[in-house]
């Protein structure tokens, strides 16, 4: 059996103008891990609090098992990248490094939609954040079947109606009479508190502290001039891009390429490869020449 824990990261509001204090990007996502893994990984997390954030676990009179309540955030990661000094910034890659470093031991895959919010254009956040939910939902079925086991999503908790509209949406698709298009997760989306599962402290990292900067400094340089958007965050980029890019979960279906880290950009449409430092490759008169993002 597989557990996939989601969180999300930015905000569901439109996006006015291109100096706007509102979340340039809204990202949902998480990782699948085996459950075997999951006592392990939670062991991981504790310790890495503990390696890095000794003094901080010290004065607040922390025992190990209650360390998981103080939470490693993704946004607190992020700013250290934007507005830290040099040693806060080595700091957080670091971090970071001994992080994915715990993902790649367990072997976590990642799925992910992220939304590029177009300047000035209407964002229909519970739309959006609803079917990312099924899509998520549908790409972890695929896996599961691959796998030929069952499953479990475990959300981040927003408020009772919020999570209970997005539940409803999984039960009419795994109760409707031509059949069940969910048939290997248990039941639908249930929702826990951060500060009680490691696996969703880890998908608040994923999101928060690498999918959010990378979009943003991808997609909305030049475009959206905000807090949110800066080229500090390119090291993040250059160190990490790629093996982000290795612990996706792709699959070929009806001759496309689906799950993963999918990108909509509303601002110009660009794929989603860029977001892990890739190149395109435009063809000119020489030959293939490479052009950066």
């Amino acid at each position: 059996m597989y557990v996939f824990y989601v969180d999300e990261s930015g905000c569901t509001g439109t996006l006015p103008d291109p100096n706007s204090l509102i979340q340039p990007v809204f990202i949902l996502g998480g990782l699948i891990i085996h459950q075997q893994c999951v006592r392990q990984l939670t062991w991981d997390l504790l310790n890495l609090k503990k390696r890095f954030f000794a003094k901080l676990l010290q004065s607040a009179g922390t025992s190990s098992l209650d360390c998981i309540r103080t939470e490693i955030k993704g946004a607190d990661l992020r700013r250290n990248m934007r507005e830290g000094l040099r040693p806060e910034q080595r700091f957080t890659v670091t971090l970071l490094d001994n992080f994915l470093k715990i993902l790649e031991t367990h072997d976590v895959r990642v799925l992910s939609r992220v939304y590029i919010k177009g300047v000035g254009t209407p964002f229909n956040g519970t739309a959006v954040y609803t079917s990312a939910v099924q899509q998520l939902a549908r790409d972890f079925q695929h896996y599961l079947s691959s796998a030929g086991t069952d499953g479990l999503m475990v959300l981040d908790s927003r408020n009772k109606p919020k999570n209970s509209n997005v539940a409803h949406s999984i039960f009419t698709q795994k109760f409707r009479s031509t059949g069940d298009a969910y048939d290997r997760l248990l039941e639908m989306p249930v929702f826990g508190h951060s500060d009680n599962h490691a696996g969703l402290q880890c998908a608040d990292l994923l999101c928060s502290a690498f999918l959010f900067p990378l979009a943003t400094f991808t997609y909305c340089t030049g475009h959206v001039a905000s807090l949110h958007v800066s080229a500090q965050f390119q090291p993040l980029q250059d160190h990490f891009g790629h093996r982000l890019r290795k612990m996706q979960y792709r699959y070929e279906e009806t001759g496309k390429w689906r799950g993963g880290i999918t990108v909509s950009d509303a601002i110009r449409m660009r794929p989603g490869k860029l977001l892990f430092g890739d190149r395109i490759l435009t063809v000119s008169a020489n030959g293939q020449t490479p052009v950066t993002p």
